[in-house]
């Protein structure tokens, strides 16, 4: 079925003047009723509204933008990928945008696509809105270029923040956290803890390592080499296979924990128990965490604060040109302790691992274990 465009004949989509027709009011009504300005009855607005549906009207956004200085909308850039950080990230963002009333319109790009970021930000700006949230965790060289073609307040969520003058940043507390999980195992008596990292391009990758490095330093542990997967648990079952014939490893902390189940698997198949043999913490808290044998200790993170938090600060300083900034939080950090992590092996004299056929009581455990799923999962 066709309809006559604008019942004036006119092909292509309906204008604001085949509305204003057919409602029998001038075209300036038609405007105010879509920018929500004063000064219309009752009676008008029902008939423009009545009149766009029949019609099929839809207010370009560019031209609301440039009639109010507003479109209430948020655009936002993020990495197209499933893993379970960004994807949760971006999750907490859209219900916390929808929360504040504004319209939410995402871009997509893609790893390795040294324009998709630069892209994503033009084709949102050509769309009139009124802040961008960049979720890109990857660093990709873009920053100079990115910061000369925003003129809109501008929210980078676990990067560094961009040189323009509306730009704000939020981080992640992932440097904080990867501090405490490192700190847990120091603290069931490890020597030290051999980190498993995420790709180096990777600014939580950077920032988990951070916290690790800095809380053996400052624990005046030594700091083992770093060895680098990709965040698939096939990268942490090969590292898993790499570092068993390391004989004075007792303690992990990976930069995720996919990477620490696919360890495990390695650790097991090379003939090694965990925690008996090795403690390991992961991170992120994935739903199947807490039923993987056995149960992984992780740090959990809080997704939906970091976003909300993220996202108030935006529309703030969107409404509030002329304000300063409300000011950022730090993440709650979140570990949560199962059955991956027990104090180290007993030693004989010349330093090999003592009683590894037998397990060890629950006795050896230091926190309270959390050895499944519960009401806090």
């Amino acid at each position: 079925m066709t309809r006559e465009a604008g019942r004036g004949g006119s092909s292509g989509a309906p204008r604001s003047v085949d509305v204003a027709r057919l409602a029998g009011v001038s075209q300036k009504t038609v405007s105010r009723v879509f920018n929500d300005e004063p000064y219309v009855s009752a009676e008008a607005r029902r008939r423009v509204l009545d009149a766009a549906e029949e019609l099929g009207y839809r207010l370009n956004n560019a031209a609301r933008a440039l009639a109010s200085g507003r479109t209430r909308s948020i655009g936002v850039v993020t990495l197209g990928t499933a893993l379970y950080g960004p994807a949760s990230l971006i999750m907490g963002v859209e219900r916390a945008v929808r929360d504040t009333g504004y319209a939410l319109r995402v871009v997509n790009t893609m790893e390795g696509d040294s324009g998709g970021i630069g892209g994503a930000v033009d084709s949102l700006l050509d769309q009139g809105v009124d802040g961008i949230v960049i979720s890109e965790p990857i660093d990709d060289g873009q920053d100079g270029d990115l910061a000369a073609r925003l003129d809109v307040p501008v929210l980078v969520l676990g990067a560094p923040p961009l040189p323009a003058p509306r730009a704000l940043a939020a981080g992640v507390g992932a440097d904080l956290m990867a501090r405490t999980a490192t700190e847990h195992l120091l603290d069931l008596g490890h020597p030290t803890v051999h980190h498993l990292a995420g790709p180096r391009r990777w600014y939580s990758a950077r920032d988990r390592t951070e916290g690790w490095r800095s809380a053996l330093i400052a624990n005046g542990r030594a700091v083992p080499p770093v060895v680098e997967g990709d965040w698939s648990a096939a990268s942490g079952h090969a590292a898993g296979r790499e570092l068993a014939g390391v004989g004075d490893m007792t303690a992990v902390f990976a930069a995720n924990d996919d990477m620490a189940i696919g360890f495990i698997r390695a650790l097991t198949e090379s003939g090694l128990r965990v925690p008996q043999d090795v403690s390991v913490v992961g991170f992120d808290d994935i739903p199947v965490a807490a039923y993987v044998s056995p149960p992984l200790t992780t740090v959990r993170q809080p997704f939906d604060v970091v976003a909300q938090e993220a996202v108030k600060r935006l529309v703030h300083t969107i409404e509030n040109p002329r304000a300063d900034p409300l000011p950022a939080s730090e993440p709650p950090v979140d570990l949560v302790v199962r059955a991956s992590t027990a104090p180290p092996p007993a030693r004989t004299p010349r330093g090999r691992r003592r009683g590894t056929g037998s397990r060890p009581s629950a006795a050896r455990h230091g926190p309270a274990l959390e050895g499944g799923p519960s009401a806090h999962d």
